[in-house]
């Protein structure tokens, strides 16, 4: 009879207990449903914050590092060399370029100056470099026609260096200029050359060039 009388009053403390229960399990659902979602936030978030991180330090270290750009001779391609031992003297004219290699995700406006070709020490031959700009990830060439001579030489090791048969000399560059990065930070760079080349005077060729 109270089964009956439980089933058939909503109202019963029986009654009333099942409805206590269920909500609370229903609070508890909830709540559980609630929890999940936070964490599932704070994964999102973490994971979108580690992403970011990543990508601004891949971008801090390439794209926004200024490397500082190259400047060297290319491939020489000798039109005469005369060498006389007993003078002695030589005259070597050629031709060659003059590579400006800018690896930056930025142009390299860089000032004219200067490259110097010289026999220990001594300038034997000077050549203008424009001013000018290597394009973002790119290399500026020049070409040029280089004469060399020893007018005005007083180097008493010449005539013991051309009867070797060997010639060598070095070539020295220095740039100076701004590399651009997002058309507003711009950073100061000096591109330095220094070349060691050697001549073979029997067959009027260059046999090694080597620049740093």
């Amino acid at each position: 009879m109270a089964d009956q009388y439980s089933q058939a009053n909503p109202l019963s403390p029986a009654n009333a207990n099942l409805r206590s229960d269920h909500e609370a399990a229903t609070m508890q659902s909830q709540a559980e449903l609630k929890r999940k979602k936070r964490i599932k936030v704070a994964i999102y978030v973490t994971v979108f914050v580690v992403v970011q991180i990543i990508v601004v330090t891949v971008f801090a270290l390439t794209v926004m590092r200024v490397k500082t750009p190259k400047v060297r001779l290319g491939k020489i391609n000798v039109q005469n060399i005369t060498a006389v031992p007993a003078t002695p003297s030589f005259d070597i004219n050629f031709t060659t370029q003059i590579r400006v290699k800018n690896t930056n995700w930025g142009p390299y406006k860089f000032d004219a100056s200067k490259v110097t070709f010289e026999y220990n020490g001594d300038t034997v031959a000077q050549l203008s470099v424009p001013k000018g700009k290597a394009g973002m990830r790119s290399t500026k060439k020049f070409d040029v026609a280089v004469s060399l001579n020893s007018k005005g030489l007083k180097n008493s090791n010449l005539a013991n260096d051309l009867n070797t048969g060997v010639l060598s000399l070095t070539s020295t560059a220095k740039l100076t200029g701004k590399v651009e990065l997002m058309l507003v930070m711009k950073k100061k760079k000096a591109a330095a050359m220094y070349c060691d080349l050697q001549f073979n005077l029997s067959t009027k060729q260059i046999q090694f060039l080597r620049c740093n």
